[in-house]
């Protein structure tokens, strides 16, 4: 009989409901395991609901876990009563409360796992004095508090203690040290002060120390080198003061050190890292060391990060680091470090970042740069490098940004995404070749000497975005009207020069310009059209032949100055004539009002249409005048097939070549296909103009115009090369081309496009439709986000009901609801199935009346769309079976987490950090309610440890 049952192992189904009362009638079960249950369908609830007090009743009960569910209740303090439980697994779920003092009476636990929940209040003694048999003891990532009480130092066979992310306060008890059999201690992020106690030089198992995030002070004490087994030391972001403990150099273990952001001061111990052989990862930043790193710091030639930015160390670097061919990410800005910089690096197939501005580096870039090919970023500014910019640099494709600022550097150019050579002492011309480079977003030379004219090559520069400064040089010449052609270009700079002539009135097609600075010029005649020009403050200081409507312009016809009277006349003429004029418009509009009820719905969606194409036939004209439809249509033979390049919901898009040379999208929309269509496109083409024309992202499309032609409607914007991310992902080259490190950089470029939707524009903007086939790839495989055509702008005070939009496989839950609620009414039919669909899309909401809340449309939409995204990414295959199974709360370690058969298959396993990097990141945003679903913005400022995806990255 099923009574006799001793064993229940129901771990990873797809069990739904909630946690059966009968469960109670196996008095027999000594294990019980209903953790990990998952979905299959969308239409399916989680396991829910909330632990029945009965359970108490399972006397013989030993192992019981729960974790990964849906449980909503407090813990019953009948759970106290299995007093033979030795192993209790509560984490991964929405409990809440304070742990009831009844499970002091589990005198035999020797594991209990309450984290990722919601618990609060203290941790009282009574449960520490009474669960002495403990072994491992996990609460991190819930909300308690007070203090971490003294009677801690009874659980002397404690292994792991993990309490971070939590709102303990106070000092570390002294007892502390008592646990001398704990393996991993991490209390970091939570609001403990004072000094760390010496006794925890008593814990020689101690492999893991993490204390980050706290306001710990005092000294370092010396005990810590006692702890002869830690493979990492983490104490960043507290108040610490005084110099390291010789003794640190004992560590020999170590992997990862990390002292950043303190107040740290003195020399680093000459022998530190000496006999490390495992050491990949220093972090000693944002100190006040002094003096030089210590030379044997990479004996073990296995150092991947060094951080060193931020003090005041000077002198060579160590000899070994250039042979530390696994290096991938350097920063040693903000020192005095000395020597030669050809000697003092070797070369990094895997360095990624350098950073070593404002240091006192000499001597010449040599060649072997070029062989570092992963680089994306590099900072010499602020040195005395000199000689030549190496060619070999053109050979880094991935570059993205090279600075090298206020430097003695002469030579070419290699093709980047971001040039700063401004206080470089450059002289002779600005170089025609630049406008070769195409990637280009922000080109600054100012500071120079640079002269001649400004090459009219920088107007293929069409991708430049963020910056054109030439200022304070001595170039002199016209300015060239090709400059017009730069549409996305923000910040234009050319003070202080020599240049004569008019402003072009071609640069009235530089739409995107927030600033302009022209002044101390020798500049004449009228400024061009337009707000950007005629609104711009101090941009045209010493050019006294310049005039227009600006500040501190002259009128261009100010002898105009008589007829004062004639002026007064027509000012009484028109007094006269506009009210009867008005009256008769009135009259009119009232008769074709009463006219206009008598015509047909269709008759007037049809006048709607007419009128809408007009509107859009003139903002053409006013935005954009730097090309026509007719160039349009002449550059893709009338829209011809063999230029289509792909169709969508809302019509087609073509490829097309402007006769500057600039490649554009074009996105047709149809609107005569049906009476009901044409309405469903002018809003999504509506939407989209009034969305893109005010953003301005790297990671997000930039529209260029928008025009409204026989019968059609079209939008106007940048070309990108690769096409859409599922298209690369499941090519057959998908797989190698996209690497681990390529695809946790999508996903953050994803992310921070969407924080800047939901968090820096006003009012916030909702996508709606985000999924695999809207975000592109250029080149680079950088992402862009794409295909506005549902977004709704979110204005605060409006309620935002929602019209079901998006894409099948990423819309939230709750759109999910509203599309079956949808279909159900318009199909008049309600038969058993479809209310069971219903029944269950609403218990996978939480409840019904959660419903009215659910389908508003929020930012949070987009949050659980994205983590679709960022799955499918990983994964190499869209999550389908994995989507409804996880919860709201799954901030938590996930170290010995087996990846095995989750992530893409055609990738070897990642190794390392980028392991870290992979480990799936973004479960917390497919929480199945909008309440709970942590919002973009909130991820992508997480702490790296726990979200190394979407973390803040440490630069």
């Amino acid at each position: 009989m099923l009574s006799e049952l001793q064993y229940i192992s129901l771990f990873y189904n797809i069990l739904n409901g909630s946690v059966p009362y009968q469960v109670t009638n196996l008095q027999n079960v000594w294990y019980l395991d209903f953790g990990w249950n998952q979905l299959e369908t969308p239409d399916w609830s989680k396991f829910t609901g909330q632990i029945p007090s009965s359970i108490g009743q399972l006397g013989n009960l030993q192992h019981l876990d729960l974790s990964m569910n849906g449980l909503k209740s407090t813990i019953p303090p009948e759970l106290g009563s299995c007093s033979n439980l030795t192993y209790l697994a509560l984490a991964l779920n929405s409990l809440t409360g304070e742990l009831p003092l009844a499970l002091s009476n589990l005198k035999r636990i020797s594991e209990l796992g309450l984290s990722a929940n919601f618990f609060s209040g203290e941790i009282l003694p009574y449960f520490f004095a009474n669960w002495t048999q403990l072994i491992s003891l996990q609460l991190q990532n819930n909300s308690f508090t007070g203090n971490i009480s003294s009677e801690i130092g009874q659980l002397t066979q404690l292994n792991y203690l993990f309490l971070y992310n939590n709102h303990f306060s106070g000092s570390i008890p002294l007892e502390i040290g008592d646990l001398k059999g704990l393996i991993k201690l991490d209390l970091s992020r939570n609001q403990l002060f004072g000094p760390i106690p010496h006794s925890i030089g008593n814990l020689k198992n101690l492999t893991v120390l993490q204390l980050v995030s706290n306001n710990l002070s005092g000294p370092i004490p010396p005990e810590i080198g006692n702890l002869i087994s830690l493979e990492i030391l983490d104490l960043n972001t507290n108040q610490l003061t005084g110099e390291l403990p010789n003794n640190l150099s004992r560590l020999n273990n170590l992997k990862r050190l990390s002292l950043s952001a303190n107040k740290l001061s003195g020399t680093i111990p000459k022998d530190l890292g000496k006999n490390c052989r495992s050491l990949v990862n220093v972090s000693i930043s944002e100190n006040n060391f002094s003096g030089e790193l210590p030379p044997g710091l990479c004996n073990g030639l296995a150092l991947q990060e060094l951080k060193a930015h931020k003090n005041e160390f000077s002198g060579l670097l160590p000899e070994c680091l250039k042979m530390c061919s696994g290096l991938t990410r350097v920063r040693l800005e903000g020192n005095q470090f000395s020597g030669n910089i050809s000697e003092a690096f070797g070369v990094y197939p895997n360095l990624y970042f350098i950073t070593l501005m404002g240091n006192l580096f000499s001597g010449e870039l040599y060649p072997q740069w070029g062989e570092c090919t992963k680089l994306t970023n590099v900072q010499f500014d602020g040195n005395r490098i000199s000689g030549e910019i190496p060619v070999q640099l053109g050979k880094l494709t991935r570059l993205g940004i090279l600075s090298l600022s206020s430097n003695e550097l002469t030579g070419h150019l290699p093709d980047l995404q971001v040039l700063d050579l401004s206080k470089s002492k450059l002289n002779g011309t600005v170089p025609n070749e630049l406008g070769s480079c195409e990637r280009l977003l922000s080109l600054n030379l100012g500071n120079n000497s640079l002269s001649g004219s400004i090459p009219s090559e920088l107007g293929k520069l069409f991708s430049l975005q963020i910056l054109l400064n030439l200022s304070s040089n001595s170039i002199s010449g016209t300015i060239p009207a090709r400059l017009g052609a730069l549409t996305s270009l923000e910040n234009l700079n050319l003070s202080n020069n020599n240049l004569s002539g008019t402003i072009p009135s071609a640069l009235t097609g530089m739409v995107s310009l927030r600033s302009i600075d022209f002044s101390y010029n020798e500049l004449s005649g009228p400024i061009p059209s337009g707000n950007n020009f005629q609104n711009a403050k101090g941009a045209y200081l010493e050019n006294s032949g310049l005039c227009g409507n600006a500040e501190g312009l002259s009128p261009c016809n100010a002898n105009s100055t008589s007829g004062k009277s004639k002026r007064f006349d027509k000012n009484v003429l028109i007094g006269v004539i506009v009210p009867v004029i008005a009256i008769l418009v009135l009259v009119a509009v009232i008769v074709g009002c009463l006219v206009l009820l008598r015509l047909s719905k269709q008759h007037d969606e049809q006048s709607k249409s007419t009128k809408m194409d007009e509107s859009f036939d003139s903002l053409i004209w006013e935005r954009e005048g730097k090309f026509t439809f007719r160039d349009i249509a002449k550059a893709t033979e009338d829209l011809n097939e063999t230029y289509c390049i792909g169709k969508g919901g809302f019509g087609t898009v073509y490829k097309a070549v402007l006769p500057m040379g600039q490649p554009v999208a074009v996105k047709r929309l149809n609107v005569t296909d049906s009476n009901d269509i044409p309405l469903v496109n002018r809003r999504s083409f509506e939407n989209e103009i009034r969305t893109l024309t005010e953003v301005r992202h790297r990671n997000i499309i930039k529209l260029y115009g928008f025009c409204s032609m026989n019968g059609h409607l079209y939008l106007v914007y940048e070309y990108i090369e690769r096409g859409s991310l599922g298209k690369v992902l499941y090519s057959d080259d998908g797989a190698v081309e996209l690497g681990w490190g390529t695809r946790v950089r999508i996903i953050q470029g994803v992310a921070h496009a969407l924080a800047y939707l939901h968090h820096d524009c006003s009012p916030p903007i909702v996508h709606r439709d985000v999924s695999m086939n809207n975000i592109l790839l250029e080149s680079e495989l950088q992402p862009r986000l794409s295909d506005f055509g549902t977004a709704r702008l979110l204005n605060p005070d409006s309620s935002n009901w929602t019209s079901v939009a998006g894409s099948y496989g990423y819309m939230a839950p709750e759109l999910q609801l509203a599309l079956a609620m949808l279909v159900i009414e318009k199909c008049d039919v309600y038969t058993l199935i479809q209310l069971k669909i219903l029944i269950n899309m609403l218990v996978s909401l939480g409840c019904c009346e959660e419903l009215a809340l659910s389908m508003r449309v929020t930012e949070k939409c987009d949050v659980y769309s994205f983590g679709v995204v960022a799955l499918e990414v990983l994964m190499g295959r869209h999550p389908a079976e994995m989507l409804t199974t996880l919860s709201s709360s799954l901030s938590f370690d996930y170290e010995d987490l087996l990846l095995k058969g989750v992530i893409d298959q055609r990738l070897p396993p990642p190794s390392g950090e980028m392991a870290v990097g992979v480990k799936l990141p973004i479960f917390g945003n497919l929480t199945i309610t909008t309440t709970n679903r942590v919002g973009i913005n909130e991820k992508t400022s997480e702490p790296n440890r726990h979200h190394p995806v979407l973390g803040a990255s440490s630069l």
